[in-house]
This record gives C-alpha cells, structure tokens and sequence, in this order.
C-alpha cells in the first residue's frame, strides 16, 4: 500500500493541479487501488483577512511587488497548466481567502469519511468557480452539497474545533523542511515536491512502489460487458 500523504492549500492552485495529476499517475501506473491518501492542512497566507473580496490580481500583484496587468498575464501561465490536467481555472473572479475555517472543516470531514469528497469540492469551489471559500456561509454549502449535515458543519465553523489538528499538520510540514506546496510523502520515506509532469510523477511512482515491493493491479483485457464461461474462469458482467 501507498500511504500518500499531501500538505496543501486550497487557494495554492498548483495544489489542485499536483492533486488532478497524482490522480492521473495512479490510474496511470496502475497503483490507484493500492493508495491511501491523507491531507494535510498547510496556510500560504494566514494573515488573510478572514472577510477579504480582494480580487486575487490584486492581492498577487501585492504579493510580487508586480503590477495588476503582470499577475494576470502570471496567472495565464498557470491556466494553461491547470488545463493540461483537465481543469479550467477563473482567475478573472477569484478572491483572495482565509483557508483556516476549511481546513478545520475539512478536518471534521475526516471523521465523517468525507475528506476527500470535500477537498474535492473545496478545490473545485474556488478554482473553477471563484467561490470565496473563507466565508462560513459558502463553506457550509459546500459541506452539505458533499453529503454532510449543514447543522453539525455550523457548530464545527462556530467553534474552535480541530484547531490543534490543523495547527499540528503545519507544525510538522516545518519539521519536514515544507518550504511550498503541494508536498507529497509517500510511506513516510519519499518525498514529491510540487506539482510535477503527469510522466516525472507516474516514473516516481513507479520507482516508489518497486523499492516497496509493489506490483500494479492487472488490466483486464476484452469486452467486460461479455458474459461467458471458458476453461476454469467465468466472467460475469
């Protein structure tokens, strides 16, 4: 088993595109059955105000000491990017947000087994439909549109539950060296940092799982729509 375990933020676009890519190498190599992923919680910008709607060039070119019109024609490169794993980014809607109170969020999920469902959404919400994720409002929608109750996702939001979960998987990306993300361990012993060519992740996969001893899952060949009886095997659709 590959137990991946992947620190990101849900405002770090290169997060969403390291997560459509990793999932593409599993498939890719095979190994997608044999992988369990884990995320964990990582903030570029804590000290985003928590009821920001700067736009996200504005807040760019703030960050990189650059003009509006240079963090857009930045932000065309990444599109173009994002694109190349199927996802289709709207910078010109975006806003800046506080990810803290999705990260707590997402830490709930988990004990609900929906982290991943949600992380899903959350990515999607921002990225794709320039949702500001830092509202509590826009947070809880996306919650329950993954199957969580809304009414336990307010408490959650209200409180400051799975604070010291959040604060803890920061804590240990420092003890990792964490200086960006996204950054994937693999079986606490391999490190993948960035997000890397869908070809360069599958190959690092693959010497991955064959130092462990892993083999990919067998692809079944023919019609598997075909029902039929041969020899000492039967295939049932």
């Amino acid at each position: 088993m590959l137990k991946i375990e992947i620190w990101s933020d849900y405002v770090c676009p290169f997060c969403y595109i390291g997560k459509r890519t990793l999932e593409q190498a599993l498939l890719k190599t095979g190994f997608n059955n044999q992988a369990e992923v884990t995320f964990k919680a990582y903030q570029l910008d804590p000290t985003t105000p928590e009821d920001t709607n700067v736009p996200v060039y504005e807040s760019l070119a703030a960050k990189f000491g650059q003009s509006v019109e240079q963090a857009k024609e930045m932000s065309k490169g990444v599109a173009q990017h994002a694109q190349q794993v199927g996802l289709e980014y709207d910078f010109d809607n975006m806003v800046q947000a506080n990810t803290l109170a999705a990260h707590r969020l997402v830490k709930w999920a988990e004990t609900q087994g929906r982290d991943a469902a949600l992380t899903e959404q959350l990515l999607k919400g921002y990225f794709i439909k320039a949702e500001n994720i830092g509202k509590h409002d826009v947070l809880l929608d996306n919650a329950e549109a993954v199957g969580l109750p809304r009414n336990e996702a307010k408490l959650v939001l209200e409180s400051d539950d799975f604070m010291k979960d959040v604060e803890q998987d920061i804590a240990e990306a420092g003890q990792l060296g964490v200086q960006g993300v996204p950054f994937f361990v693999i079986n606490r012993k391999y490190a993948i940092s960035g997000a890397q060519p869908l070809e360069a992740f599958a190959d690092s996969l693959k010497q991955i799982a064959d130092e462990e001893g892993l083999r990919p899952a067998l692809k079944p060949l023919g019609n598997k729509e075909t029902s039929y009886c041969t020899g000492d095997s039967c295939n049932s659709d």
